[in-house]
């Protein structure tokens, strides 16, 4: 299995010989209601005629609660060490930079 997905450099400590990249996947998120997730997989699971009757009561139900905003997605985060003159060939990125890195099981 292999993918190759995009890194944004957060943080680049350099000793001299050794760089040392982090970097967090490339990935926009946005906030997710629960509430909305609820209403989602509800409306999934029902038939048409069912879900008439019981998701203006769903609504209802919900609109009581606090509204909860959750991340849909856990971001994955990486750090590299490497030489210094390896990172020069690479055009000596910087933070905010976004790289391509495949990853796959030998």
């Amino acid at each position: 299995m292999s993918a190759t997905d995009e890194f944004k450099i957060t943080q680049i400590v350099d000793n001299g010989q050794v760089v040392q990249l982090t970097l967090i996947e490339n990935v926009s998120t946005e906030p997710i209601s629960q509430k909305q997730m609820i209403i989602d997989n509800v409306s999934k699971r029902l038939d048409a005629e069912t879900k008439e009757q019981v998701m203006p009561l769903l609504e209802a139900i919900l609109q009581a609660q606090p509204t909860v905003n959750i991340r849909s997605y856990q971001q994955t985060q990486i750090t590299i060490g490497m030489p210094k003159s390896r990172y020069e060939k690479m055009g000596r990125p910087q933070v905010g930079s976004v790289l391509g890195i495949d990853i796959k099981k030998l």
